[in-house]
């Protein structure tokens, strides 16, 4: 309520990769992540399931439809953009960001290109790591261009995934949006004269 008071938007980490709550197996597509890092595993009947975490957030934003909400990490489910895309669509006060998921969205290229343009003032750019320069050629390379089956993390870090991506190649407009324009306007900021 004193967020929506002031205006003020609300950044809250709902879930993560769905993967995280599967098995630790041979079978789960970030095992290798999983085994390098095993406490970001939230598998097992003493967590909260995916789908209770989804439940939550969905109850979260309907029962504050004035406060403004980032959810970061492509809305918690960047793997189903059509799940995330009937959330946009219910919740105005939505909004994403894509940090740490050029993963999902990079690998599925059609789908990202039309969801990034149709909610292109609803998505901020975000990074996850410290220093975040080093992750900022792939969010470039993955935004900007249409290059194919390129690797979406930096060398020095594990894998985090079976698979590479590929860019989608977004129009300046959309761009600037999600750069800058769309943090502007939910920090309501004054834009700069371009």
């Amino acid at each position: 309520d004193t967020a929506s008071e002031m205006e003020l938007p609300v950044l809250i980490h709902i879930a993560d990769p769905v993967a995280f709550f599967k098995p630790v197996d041979e079978r789960n597509e970030r095992y290798e992540e999983l085994q390098v890092y095993p406490q970001w595993s939230f598998y097992g009947p003493e967590f909260y399931t995916f789908k209770q975490l989804l439940e939550m957030q969905e109850n979260l934003l309907y029962n504050n439809p004035y406060t403004v909400f980032i959810i970061p990490h492509g809305g918690s489910y960047s793997e189903n953009l059509g799940y995330v895309s009937g959330c946009l669509d219910k919740y105005p006060n939505m909004y994403i960001d894509i940090a740490a998921r050029l993963s999902e969205f990079g690998r599925q290229p059609y789908s990202s290109r039309k969801f990034f343009t149709k909610y292109q003032d609803r998505i901020l750019f975000g990074t996850d790591k410290a220093p975040a320069s080093i992750d900022y050629p792939n969010y470039y390379r993955f935004l900007e261009t249409f290059d194919e089956y390129f690797d979406y993390y930096p060398s020095e870090i594990p894998c985090q995934g079976r698979w590479k991506i590929y860019g989608i190649g977004l129009e300046d407009y959309i761009l600037q949006k999600i750069y800058y324009k769309n943090a502007q306007k939910v920090l309501k900021l004054q834009y700069y004269n371009e």
